[in-house]
Formats: structure tokens, C-alpha cells, sequence
């Protein structure tokens, strides 16, 4: 499994050559200007929430792509209405796709579309995959349902909001990666405004203090599990 990071909560996930977007706010991130949406690879896009900055790129990859969209209820039939093909999801569900079971998990936050409309409830996903399983916790509050999680099975990775305001900030994330059992922590949902905007070294070191490993990969850069 490869996990790129693309900026804001944007990623790719490589799966057994199956390509996975999560979240694409690409082309409207300054710092992200040298990351070409036209190059990108999609057979799964994965969404959080309806937030312009989850689902700004959504359309244009899709019409390029074909990519299917995974999300819930509410942002699937959205863009099902616009003839692309979903598969909608609620809090609780599992489904397995080829690339693995995708389970969507609760995540404390809100969920709405440029224009206002509902966007039906925020989740977060959990991917169990033949030989590694991660969780991907959306934009979200620290919450007991993440307790949840390990009861089901082992992580291997866990990606979480750190840059505070709007979801979790660094204290909130070392206490969730504890409620999810996983010391290896991808950081992501930081820097892109100044509301968010992180200290780089110190957010690692008081993962470090608690004997946990947080990676903050630039733009572009991926990582292998």
C-alpha cells in the first residue's frame, strides 16, 4: 500500500495497482500549485464531508477518470444527479471493494456544500486491506467512538487532523491515537490557512514525548506500508 500526501486532506492510495483519492483540494491549494489534478490517477474517489475544501476537484477527475465516488448518502446521490456512479454509504457499513473493506466510522464535525444544502453527516474510513489496514479519521473532533476501531482489528496507520480550529489539534490527536491503538500517525488538515497553520518540530516532538511517530510529508511525498 503507497499513500501519497497531495496537500490539506488530500491523499493517494496505490492498492495492488488500484488508485484511490480521498478528499481531492488540490488545484485551489497554493501550497499544493505544483501538483498537476491532470495527472492523476483515480479508480475510487473517497469523500469525508461535503466541504468545498474535501470536494473542490471531484468533478473534473471524475469526468476524466470515471472514478467512482464513495461517500455518504447524501454526497452520493449529490453527485450521482450529475451522472456519475457512486456507491453510498452511512455510519456503521461495510462494503468490500477490490482494493479492500472499507468501513465508515464516525467523525464530529459538519458536513454542507458550497451553496449551503446538506451535505448529510461527516464520517471518517476505515480500509482493511489484504496486508494492511488504515484509518483515515476525516475532519473530526477527538471522540469515543474511536475506541471502536481497534476492537475490530489492528492499525497499521492512522491519519489524523492535526492543525486545531476546525477539527483536533496535536494534544487531541495523541489522545486519539491512543483510543485507536496505533503509534504510527500520519498528520494531515494543517498549514493550508492560517487558522491551522502548525509548528512543525514541536507537533513531533510531543508525539515523540509519548513515544508515538507522527510524519508530516510534503506535498508529493509518499510512503510505503
Amino acid at each position: 500500500m503507497k499513500i501519497t500526501y497531495y496537500g490539506h486532506s488530500s491523499l493517494g492510495i496505490e492498492v495492488n495497482d488500484v488508485n484511490i483519492l480521498v478528499d481531492p483540494f488540490i488545484s485551489a491549494n497554493e501550497k499544493a500549485s505544483h501538483i498537476d489534478i491532470n495527472t492523476l490517477k483515480a479508480d475510487y474517489i473517497l469523500l469525508t464531508h461535503a466541504h468545498q475544501d474535501h470536494i473542490l476537484d471531484v468533478e473534473a477527475i471524475v469526468k476524466r477518470t470515471n472514478a467512482m465516488i464513495v461517500s455518504n448518502f447524501e454526497i452520493a446521490s449529490h453527485f450521482e444527479a450529475m451522472g456519475f456512479e457512486v456507491h453510498p454509504m452511512n455510519h456503521g457499513g461495510s462494503w468490500d471493494f477490490e482494493f479492500g473493506t472499507v468501513k465508515y466510522v464516525v467523525a464530529i464535525h459538519t458536513s454542507s456544500f458550497a451553496d449551503g444544502t446538506y451535505g448529510g453527516q461527516p464520517g471518517g474510513f476505515v480500509i482493511e486491506g489484504e496486508r494492511k489496514n488504515i484509518y483515515i479519521a476525516g475532519d473530526t473532533a477527538l471522540t469515543m467512538d474511536m475506541k471502536l476501531i481497534p476492537m475490530r482489528l489492528k492499525l497499521d496507520l492512522a491519519i489524523l487532523p492535526i492543525g486545531d480550529n476546525f477539527t483536533m489539534g496535536i494534544d487531541d490527536a495523541i489522545i486519539a491515537s491512543d483510543f485507536v491503538q496505533c503509534d504510527k500517525i500520519m498528520g494531515y488538515h494543517y498549514d493550508t490557512f492560517g487558522y491551522i497553520e502548525i509548528d512543525h518540530e514541536e507537533a513531533k516532538r510531543q508525539f515523540f514525548d509519548k513515544n508515538k511517530d507522527l510524519m508530516l510529508l510534503e506535498i508529493g511525498e509518499g510512503i510505503e506500508l
